[in-house]
Order: structure tokens, then sequence, then C-alpha cells
């Protein structure tokens, strides 16, 4: 098998729902009583998880793939670089026009990034204050 069936068969292994860190947050909310809805597709961005009486949403952000400017985010791969740098960035443009259109909507929106949820208990009263109070976790 060639480098290039290789990566093919690794990238159609990436899943963009149910993704181990998004589970690991839903388990906990679910735990906490939180009830919501997944990947909503009538709202803009296809929330991770959407809380509609509240109004708010969560999105669980792979920092690779969101280009979170953490060690992981900040990572470029060596082989075709400047396609993964475009990729990057239409990820990060789309990202904002999907806040924007959330926001227009007057949806509150929390962003989790995959390197924070090491410190679940940290993630776990933010995400509460998020739900709780009136208010926008934005990070």
């Amino acid at each position: 098998m060639n480098a290039r069936e290789v990566r093919r068969r690794t990238m159609q292994a990436v899943k963009s729902k149910d993704t181990g860190p998004e589970m690991l947050v839903r388990r906990q909310l679910y735990a906490k009583g939180y009830r919501y809805r997944l990947h909503r597709m009538d709202l803009p961005g296809c929330p991770d998880l959407v809380f509609r009486s509240r109004k708010k949403v969560i999105f669980v952000h792979g920092c690779f793939w969101h280009g979170h400017n953490c060690q992981r985010g900040a990572r470029v791969p060596v082989h075709n670089r400047q396609y993964w740098t475009q990729k990057i960035t239409k990820n990060r443009e789309r990202d904002k026009m999907v806040r924007d259109s959330l926001h227009a909507l007057g949806w509150k929106i929390c962003v989790l990034w995959e390197c924070e949820l090491k410190d679940m208990s940290k993630i776990a009263s933010s995400v509460q204050e998020f739900l709780d109070v009136p208010q926008n976790c934005e990070s």
C-alpha cells in the first residue's frame, strides 16, 4: 500500500459526529441532568449540542481541524502543507460565519476545545455556568 492510500484510509476514519471528545462532554452533561439535541441540521453549522429551551449551543472542536492556538492546533502536516494550511484557514473562516449566523438568530455559543477537555472539572463548571447563567462562554 502506497503513502497516498494510507493517507486516504486515515482520513476516511476521521469522524465529524460522535467523536471521542464530543462523547466525553455529552456523558458529563447527561450525568448532571442536562438534556439536549444533537447535530440540529436546521441551525447554522449543525452544532454538536443544542439546548433549545435555553437558546444555547455547544461546539466541541478538534484543535487540529479548527486551527486552535495550542500545540496540537498549531501543528502543520509535513506533506501537502499548502493544502492543509488552506483547509484549516477555510475551516476557521467557516466557523466564524457560523458563529455570526447563530448570534444573529439570537443563540448563545460555547466552544469547547479538545485540548481543554483534559481538565474536565474546569470544563464542567464553565459549561454549567454557560448553561445556567445568561451569558456567553465563547473561547
